[in-house]
Parts: structure tokens; sequence; C-alpha cells
């Protein structure tokens, strides 16, 4: 459990002194009642139309700065004056890991702020200590970082424990709070009932009126311990006639029976979202509060509780759609069932949308907000099918990563006409034949392994890779090969052994080309080929787009082929040399003290994208890969 932060340690001092000025008493003249703020204008509901993407159709990664320079983003800076510096946050609940909606949310928020010359806080919304544990302030902080992006200030909704409280009671004495008493099923009574065919007129609490040197004193005993969790709650006195459910009267403090990470024992009482949220963009000099849409409503209460408690800095809250991913589910509960009954391995299953799954995956960040930039920024929704988004991952990977040859399931083959001892050394470039990432030698020998997948006993005119009889070409090999024969286990019926020769030319003759190429791997244990490798490759984890809508329930969809492993894979020498450089390239970002093994990532030729998993061993090791992707569809096919 974390010390306690002073505020002033956290936080400069300017904003310190801002705070301490707007809790100072200053309790209006009796003679001249205080003038209410007309609320502001209901912001209209987010439209339902389709984004309209910044990169429709990108011919490689997006531009991460796309969706500043125009769209909605770009109207949202100037509705504040230009010359005023930017500054926004982002502020997560530590109640949970991140999952790939949060991406949109920390690409925006720091993203603007940096576009625009400002900064960005990491602020933890760390009201609610019932939920709240350790690991997730370090993973959420984490996750930003490997993201790209450091916080100006990490601060805390705690910080602010004292100034809120002090403000609480301000808001009283101005008769804009009162102590409620009531249950729940009472407070979803007064809002018109739960029956949504039989509602009712909503009425005031019984102790709305009650004098406020009574609710003060009450609000006191609140915090001195004489109450219970939901035996008494600090209600805001908002205006029940508002159409807005965001203005009746809000709960801005309850009573919580447990320690607080941070702050101990020392409080009984904490602050909701609705009273902090506002409060804290206020003292933090937030100009730009940038959030998803589900808060459009809240924009009415949180002008209202600045404008009550007149705090000198005023932020503005805009709201943008949120990111939702089919085909998965993203919400905690459903998560941890996927945890707890071993369905998936942890939180950073790579079956999973968290972005420690994501990460682990071997999703690089910057496919991540290029993703994010593609998709633009406005106030509709956007439900994307992973389809989509792994096709965007694949255009990033294309050309940013190296490549090299790795068997998921070898046989081997043995070219009878090299000696027992033959040994060559082929040069094999790292990168695509329009990028330069150097070259490396590859190991040729007489014993060679191939994909079994990539010999058949029996040929057929709709196959075009190796068969008795048949050419093909062996990737970087300047000679096709023939297979002539071939051995099988008796028991399992599986090919153990292949035996073919070269198809040379007669002299004067040009080397036919063959129809396919195959990539193989070279036994070279001397040189250190093969590389022994166990391979991980990700499927969906459910059956169809929408598992929440799968009766009974979302469990009833899952996929039982969503993991396949390959125990004895093998790749090729390149791997060492790509462990020791990686990230590729360096110029995309990802700093190198922030990786881990998910940085080491490469394309298996017409296998598809891989990268390290944790698993690995040091070096010498075991060698664990994770699929990232697959190739394109339409490559690699047997046809």
């Amino acid at each position: 459990m974390a010390e306690p932060v002073e505020v002033s340690k956290t936080l400069p001092e300017r904003l310190k002194e801002k705070v301490e000025n707007v809790v100072a008493d200053k309790k209006p003249k009796k003679e001249k009642a205080p003038k209410q703020p007309k609320p502001p204008k209901q912001p209209k509901a987010p439209s339902e139309k389709p984004s309209k993407a910044v990169n429709p159709t990108p011919s490689g990664p997006a531009d991460p700065t796309a969706m500043f320079k125009e769209g909605w983003l770009a109207a949202v800076r100037k509705e504040r004056p230009l010359e005023e510096p930017v500054v926004t946050r982002f502020p997560p609940e530590p109640n949970g890991y991140l999952h790939i909606g949060h991406s949109k949310a920390i690409a925006i928020n720091f993203g603007f702020a940096k576009f625009y010359g400002g900064k960005c806080n990491l602020r933890y919304d760390d009201t609610n200590p019932e939920a709240e544990e350790e690991v997730y302030f370090t993973a959420i902080e984490d996750i930003v970082r490997w993201l790209g992006f450091d916080p100006a200030l990490i601060t805390y909704s705690s910080d602010f424990f004292d100034q809120l409280y002090a403000l609480a009671e301000k808001l009283i004495t101005l008769d804009g709070a009162y102590v409620c008493h009531c249950t729940d099923e009472e407070l979803k009574d007064q809002r018109g009932g739960t029956d949504p065919k039989h509602k009712h007129e909503r009425y005031a609490c019984r102790h709305r009126d009650r004098p406020i040197e009574e609710s003060l004193a009450e609000f006191r005993a609140m915090r001195d311990g004489k109450y219970r969790p939901k035996e008494a709650f600090l209600r805001m006195k908002q205006d029940l006639t508002d159409g807005n459910p965001q203005m009746w009267d809000l709960v801005a403090y309850r009573v919580l029976d447990k320690p607080h990470h941070r702050t101990g024992d020392k409080w009984r009482i904490y602050p909701t979202y609705d009273f902090t949220h506002c409060l804290c963009d206020s003292f933090e000099g937030i100009t730009h509060s940038l959030c998803t849409t589900e808060f459009i409503l809240s924009r009415v209460s949180y002008e209202w509780l600045n404008n009550k408690v007149d705090v000198p800095h005023k932020p503005m809250q805009r709201e943008y759609g949120r990111l939702n991913i089919t085909g998965t589910v993203l919400s905690k509960r459903k998560i941890k069932k996927l945890v707890d009954e071993k369905i998936v391995n942890g939180w950073d299953d790579p079956r999973l949308y968290t972005l420690v799954a994501l990460r682990r995956r071997g999703i690089p960040p910057g496919a991540i907000l290029s993703f994010v930039s593609e998709l633009g920024v406005t106030t509709a929704t956007i439900n994307i099918q992973v389809k989509r988004f792994e096709q965007s991952v694949r255009k990033y990977l294309e050309m940013t990563v190296p490549r090299l040859m790795l068997v998921l399931d070898p046989i081997p083959v043995i070219i009878e006409d090299l000696p027992d001892n033959h040994y060559e050394e082929l040069e094999n470039a790292f990168g695509p034949k329009d990028v330069d990432m150097g070259s490396h030698k590859l190991p040729f020998t007489r014993k060679v392994y191939i994909e079994r997948d990539d010999f058949r006993e029996v040929d057929s005119k709709d196959f075009f890779r190796m068969a008795p009889g048949k050419p093909v070409g062996l990737l970087k090999v300047p000679y096709p090969v023939v297979a002539t024969s071939f051995k099988k286990d008796e028991s399992t019926g599986l090919v153990t052994e292949i035996h073919a020769r070269f198809e040379k030319p007669e002299e004067g003759e040009k080397v036919k080309k063959p129809k396919a190429y195959i990539h193989w791997v070279a036994d070279a244990p001397g040189h250190g080929s093969p590389v022994a490798c166990e391979v991980r490759v990700f499927n969906p984890l459910f059956k169809s787009d929408n598992p929440d809508a799968v009766e009974p329930s979302f469990m009833a969809d899952l996929n039982p082929d969503s993991l396949k492993v390959y125990p004895n894979a093998m790749a090729e020498v390149g791997l060492k040399e790509i462990r020791e450089r990686a990230p590729w390239p360096e110029e995309a970002g990802e700093k190198k003290d922030n990786c881990g093994f998910e940085s080491v990532r490469f394309q298996a030729m017409r296998t598809g994208y891989f990268c390290l998993d944790p698993d690995t061993t040091g070096a010498g090791g075991k060698v664990v890969l994770n699929r990232i992707v697959s190739l394109k569809e339409d490559a690699g096919k047997a046809a």
C-alpha cells in the first residue's frame, strides 16, 4: 500500500494556492442573495451516424497527428482563446486494466495537448477504495508510457481530499447541498420509479429543505464516523425540474468503511465522481476536459458545480464517440470471469483486448495510435470489427518489422546430391525490397526442415508445393528441389523424412522457375540453426461478432480453437540479431528502455507476424513466440 502523498509534493505550488483560495469561506452578505448562474443549455445527444475517418483507406500507417489537424478536435481547440496553453488530463479509475477503448482516450488527451504545445496529466480517479488496487495504478502508468506518452504530472483525486471536503462544506453554506438519509429504493422512487411503463412525477427528498446548519452538522457527523455506509449521503441541491437526470440532486459524498490506499484511515467519507471530477479539473488548470459521449449529460452538472462554488478556473467539457471492438468482451466483470474460470491465462492473455494483452500479443504501440487516428474523432460511437483492427496492424507491421523464416510443424528434407558435411551461407535481407533493414547470413546444409503442410504424399493439380516428382523452390536457394521418396511412422501415419534432389539445368540452359517457393530452416547446430521455439497461434476467443447477445451468456460463445500451440517449431538464425536490435525500426518511437520481449517482432515468411512472449527464458533458453496477426487472407494460400 502506497504511502500518503502531500499535495504540495505532487502539484505545483501555484495550483495549491489556487485551491486554497477557492475553499476560503466567502459567505454572501445577508441583504444580497448570491447570483444563481443559469444552467447551461443541455447538449444534444450524440449522433448515431458512422464516423467519418480522417484516413479512410490508408495505404500505410496513418499519421497519429492527423486527427488534431482537422475535424472535431480542431474545432474544439478553437473554442478557447488560442493563446491559452492547452492542459488536458487522462483520468482513469484504478479499478481494473485498461482495454482497447481506453487507447482512444489516451491518444486524444495526451496527443491533443502535445500537438498544441500543452501538457497532459495522468490523474487517478481514486475515490472508491473498495474497488482500487495498487496493481492497477502501476499497470495504467506503464501502458500510458508504453504508448509513448509522458505525463506532465501524475496526480490523484485523493491529493485534493482536504480541499474537496472544504468545498463540500462551502456548497452546504450556499444552500447547494444537503444531507439525505433515504434508502436506495427511496432514491429511485424520487426519480420516477424503476418501472419504465409506470413512471411517476419526480419529487424532492424529505431532507432537501433541512436547515443549512443542520446539514452542515450532519455532514460533519458523517465525516466523524457516526453513520455506516448507506445511512447518510451528501446530495447536491440542483434542479429537479430539469429534464436532465444529471441535475436530479446527485450524490456528492457517501460513507465507505474501507481504508484508502493513500490516505489510510483518515477519511470515512469519499466524494463521488460527479462531485470530484469537475473540481479537480479546475484545481489542475485543465482547459479541455475531453471525455466520451456517455458523459454528455454530465456536462450540465459539471458546469453547475464549478459555477456554484465559484472556482476561479473554468474548464470546458467536450465529448467524443467511444471506440468499441466487436467480437470480444471488454467488461471488467466478464473478463474477470474468464480469468477466474481459467478460460484465459490472466488479464494479459493475448486473446483478450485489454491493452496489457495486446502488448503481450506484440501489437506495437504505434500501430494502436495509427489505428485510432485512422478512424478519426467525431461524436459518433464507433463499432469496429476485430478484422479491421488486425488489418490496420498488418499495414503498420508490413513495412516496419524484419522478415525471417519460421517452420511451425517441421519435417526434415535430405537433399541427396549434397555431401553430408555441406555448409554454405546465403545472403538474406531482413526487410522487404523497398526497405533497407540490413541483411544476415543464412546457413544452408544437406538437411533442412520444411512445413508439414508444404508436402503431400499424393500430388494434385491444385497443389503447387512439394510432392513426389514435382519441382518446388526453396526461398533464397538457386535451384528447385524434387522429392524422390519419403518415410512414414507406421503408428501415426505421419511423414517423418523426405528425400529430394536438385533440379539443375543442362549446360547452357536456364534454371526453370518453379510454380511455388516454400520456406525452410537449415539443420546446422554448430552455427545456431535451427532456433527451437514454442509457437502460440491465437484465434478469436469467441465465435460471433456479439458474444453479449448469445444465450444464456457470453460463455456459450467461446471458440474451442482459440489457441493452437506448436511445441516443436524452428526459427532461422536471424532471430538472434532481431532480438539484439529490437525494437524495429528505431524511428517508430518505441522507447528501448520501456520495451519487453514483445518488442522483438518479425514477419515469418508465408506464415504471419510474430513476437517473443515473456515466457521466453534467457539467452540460449526456451524461446516462446506469439502470433501477432496472420498474413493477408490472399497470401500464402495452398493454391
